[in-house]
């Protein structure tokens, strides 16, 4: 399994395709959840994926803080396998990659109600009162690196 990590600017049609496809497959298709899937943040990100030879195994997107949030943030995160640990990794992937590169000591994300357990093992904890965005219900929660 290769992990890639690139930013807009670096990535390939075909990978942006792939991508993109991805994306709408699980959060418009899937979900049954009509939202606008491109939405301007993609073009500054960076996009943090595991692929091997069937094709792009999980996916993630990192946002500079100020971009969304006051802090850098992950989204867009999924995985095609699931049950196979690919989730988990990735997360732990943007994680590091947000330290590393983009200096993070917290990183916010905004997770689907039902997903709140895996982000909790991923050391994120809720940081607000549940919302509905595009039909879903969603939080806020917010990982901080250890002191």
């Amino acid at each position: 399994m290769d992990f890639i990590k690139k930013h807009f600017s670096e990535l390939t049609l075909e990978e942006l395709y792939e991508i993109l496809k991805l994306r709408v497959d699980v959060f418009v298709v899937e979900q049954n959840c009509p939202y606008r899937e491109i939405d301007g943040l993609d073009l500054d990100a960076y996009h943090l994926f595991l692929r091997d030879g069937r094709g792009i195994a999980a996916y993630l997107r990192v946002l500079n803080g100020g971009t969304k949030f006051a802090e850098p943030s992950l989204g867009r995160i999924l995985t095609t396998r699931r049950g196979e640990g690919y989730g988990a990794e990735i997360v732990r992937r943007g994680i590091e990659f947000a330290q590393k590169e983009l200096g993070a000591e917290k990183i916010r994300i905004e997770a689907q109600v039902y997903a709140r357990g895996f982000y909790e093992k991923q050391g994120f904890r809720q940081c607000s009162e549940p919302f509905w965005d595009d039909g879903i219900e969603h939080i806020e929660m917010l990982w901080e690196a250890p002191k």
